[in-house]
């Protein structure tokens, strides 16, 4: 294996598990995660559904297939991951540095995709 390919597969790693750590959380503790989304002035009824989203934006990305939803995952992962670091950094909560790995794991995972499969 070549080293773009490990580096892909770690860096897409990361970004998957950052995600799916936080859909686990959206799924598990729904109510704390409404009081989150609550006090930065978020709506709510988000939450179930952007779980959801995540976990079919993995999975698109680890299938690679159709190319276009593969693309549209990597986006909505890097909104995602933006939206939430400034969340959290206007909740002065701490939790800015799992965003933070999101950020740079779902740019490095997209810029070797590209390099890959495209």
């Amino acid at each position: 294996m070549n080293t773009e390919k490990v580096i892909y597969w770690i860096s897409t790693a990361a970004m998957c598990g950052v995600f799916a750590f936080s859909a686990s959380m959206y799924f598990t503790k729904t109510e704390m995660v409404r009081g989150f989304f609550e006090s930065l002035g978020y709506p709510t009824y988000l939450v179930i559904p952007l779980a959801i989203l995540k976990v079919l934006g993995i999975i698109a990305v680890l299938v690679k297939r159709p190319r276009m939803l593969t693309e549209w995952a990597y986006a909505g992962f890097f909104l995602d991951a933006v939206l939430a670091f400034v969340a959290h950094q206007v909740a002065s909560d701490g939790g800015a540095l799992f965003s933070i790995i999101a950020i740079v794991s779902t740019i490095v995972s997209r810029y070797m995709y590209g390099r890959l499969y495209l």
